[in-house]
């Protein structure tokens, strides 16, 4: 699908996303996490619960093809991404909790990535469409590299460094979304023009029911509506450049196509659902805050 030029740029890419995830974060993040950790218990639990969980429903329900069901479920097991720290900041969730999350997550992913793809995975697989679970964990490892690097620079060089450093790798991810998507679309035109009900059904569906349930199961618990945001986003919005980079170097160069297919799909429709539920979220909260009219006199 990618030659050997294409692939490294997007490698490149992806370091510094990870690179630019990195400089945001302090020890202090994740000291304040252990200090208070019920919202971000709950948000991991939705996160490593139901997102792989609904991935796999909609696979069996929806009968996918195994490449279709594997790129679903390898993206509903991601951990979440950066994207989501920019809904929780538009949509005046709890930015700070939603950092943290996206950050621990990774690191969280190398032990519950491989466990969930064990569970709902294997269903779909066999002999001939094994997991390369040892590839997807050296994958993981290597892409946590820079996010180390970034927070030792951080505690060196200070804020300046790190706002530089956010903008230059969320540029980059936005980069690799766009490369990906264009590099695909340009290539293999016929074959997205064939893609059928279900497909598109399941790639919409995860990541909308994934908010919504992480929203449920955050307010079940009494979180803050603040908090109960940061946990519906960081539920529904996966890390998209991290399944594409594990779906391209852990996984058969035949293959990649029809398994990148699917996650590319969701990384359109994740951005249109988040953009819709921050809307209605902001739109909730300028009626809450809208002055009561006073009654005309007569």
């Amino acid at each position: 699908m990618l030659t050997a030029t294409e692939t490294s740029l997007i490698a490149l890419m992806l370091v510094l996303l990870m690179f630019g995830m990195g400089a945001t974060l302090t020890w202090q993040r994740f000291r304040d996490l252990a200090k208070q950790p019920r919202a971000f218990l709950i948000g991991t639990a939705s996160q490593f619960g139901w997102m792989p969980l609904l991935a796999f429903i909609l696979a069996t329900v929806l009968e996918l093809p195994t490449e279709a069901a594997i790129g679903l479920i390898v993206m509903g097991t991601c951990p979440g991404g950066t994207t989501s720290n920019l809904f929780a900041h538009l949509a005046r969730a709890d930015v700070a909790l939603s950092i943290s999350m996206t950050a621990a997550s990774k690191v969280l992913g190398i032990v519950m990535m491989p466990i969930c793809l064990y569970f709902y995975a294997r269903p779909f697989t066999g002999a001939a469409f094994p997991i390369p679970y040892g590839d997807i964990v050296k994958t993981l490892v290597v892409l946590l590299l820079p996010v180390a690097i970034a927070m030792a620079l951080r505690q060196r060089f200070g804020e300046r460094f790190a706002h530089t450093a956010e903008r230059i790798g969320s540029l980059a991810g936005v980069a690799t979304l766009i490369a990906l998507l264009v590099i695909s679309l340009v290539r293999n035109a016929n074959i997205f023009k064939t893609l059928d009900a279900k497909t598109i059904l399941a790639a919409a569906l995860l990541g909308a029911a994934g908010m919504l349930l992480g929203s449920l199961v955050a307010r079940l618990c009494g979180l803050a509506v603040a908090q109960r945001r940061t946990v519906a986003f960081e539920t529904g919005i996966q890390n998209s450049p991290l399944c594409f980079a594990i779906l391209l170097t852990a996984f058969p160069g035949q293959s990649q196509l029809e398994l990148l297919k699917l996650p590319m799909l969701y990384a359109l429709f994740i951005l249109i659902e988040a953009s819709a539920v921050t809307a209605f979220y902001r739109a909730r909260d300028a009626r809450r805050t809208a002055p009561a009219v006073a009654p005309v006199a007569r």
